[in-house]
């Protein structure tokens, strides 16, 4: 049998055989995969976790708890350990180590965008966060857009791009406190959206329909008023000023007719 269980130098991992006696690697895959021992599985599996917990911290943002990021690699090993080859002859680290990312690239990309981007544009916010993380680090400073895309060795174009897309990372709630206003404690920041206000254009209506209904007589003020404002019946309006259905009728064809003829003479 292959012996598979040359990743023990590296760091952050107690993958050695002498670690956990002198069991290797590959025997301990060959009885998990062919035996279908669970006791062997779970010595794998317990061997790699800090190799797991090392990859999430190199992933880890301050927007996304650590705990989750091991729960993912972890994840990500128990794939590795079911999927692997005993058949080939490579270590077993140097398949978990891809495999592990791999989950915590798709959990980025598949579970953290409060909005859709492309695949593509996505892996290029995450590589330019950390590029900007590490730039901040040795200059001291912010770095600039032609830093950052000379450090990926992409477009100054791209990197705004990335930078512009990493605001769809995390939705902001509207129910967030808004604060720095003087006398709006507890004032939300959906407090400060704009609603639509129809009172100006009601008001701009009413403007433009005052001196057109100086134009005819109070009674048909009336009748119109209780027609389209109260939304009264003809024969409602007919009760309550003392005529038939029919003439109110009348009146307000009238009226209409009269206030579109002046509003007719008052625009030409």
């Amino acid at each position: 049998m292959r012996d598979h269980g040359r990743s023990g130098s590296l760091p952050g991992s107690s993958a050695s055989a002498a670690s956990t006696g002198n069991v290797t690697d590959a025997e301990l895959l060959a009885r998990a995969h062919d035996g279908h021992d669970g006791q062997a599985r779970e010595q794998l599996v317990a061997r790699y976790l800090p190799l797991a917990r090392q990859l999430a911290r190199r992933y880890q943002r301050a927007d996304e708890p650590l705990d989750d990021l091991i729960q993912v690699a972890s994840l990500g090993l128990l794939k590795a350990v079911d999927r692997f080859d005993t058949d080939r002859d490579v270590a077993f680290s140097s398949y978990a180590v891809p495999t592990i990312v791999g989950e915590l690239k798709r959990h980025f990309r598949d579970r953290t965008w409060s909005l859709r981007v492309p695949r593509e544009l996505q892996e290029m916010v995450l590589r330019t966060d950390r590029a900007v993380a590490l730039l901040a680090v040795d200059l001291r400073r912010q770095p600039t857009v032609a830093e950052i895309a000379s450090a990926l060795d992409s477009s100054e174009e791209h990197v705004l791009e990335a930078l512009a897309a990493a605001g769809a990372y995390r939705a902001g709630s509207l129910d967030a406190p808004r604060g720095g206003f003087e006398g709006e404690e507890g004032a939300s920041v959906g407090d400060a959206i704009g609603v639509d206000e129809d009172g100006f254009e009601d008001a701009e209506t009413r403007a433009t329909l005052q001196p057109l209904l100086a134009r005819i007589s109070k009674r048909e003020r009336l009748v119109l008023r209780l027609r389209f404002g109260e939304d009264l019946t003809q024969a409602e309006i007919g009760a309550q000023i003392g005529v038939s259905q029919m003439q109110v009728s009348r009146m307000i064809r009238q009226a209409l007719a009269r206030l579109r003829s002046v509003g007719g003479d008052e625009r030409g």
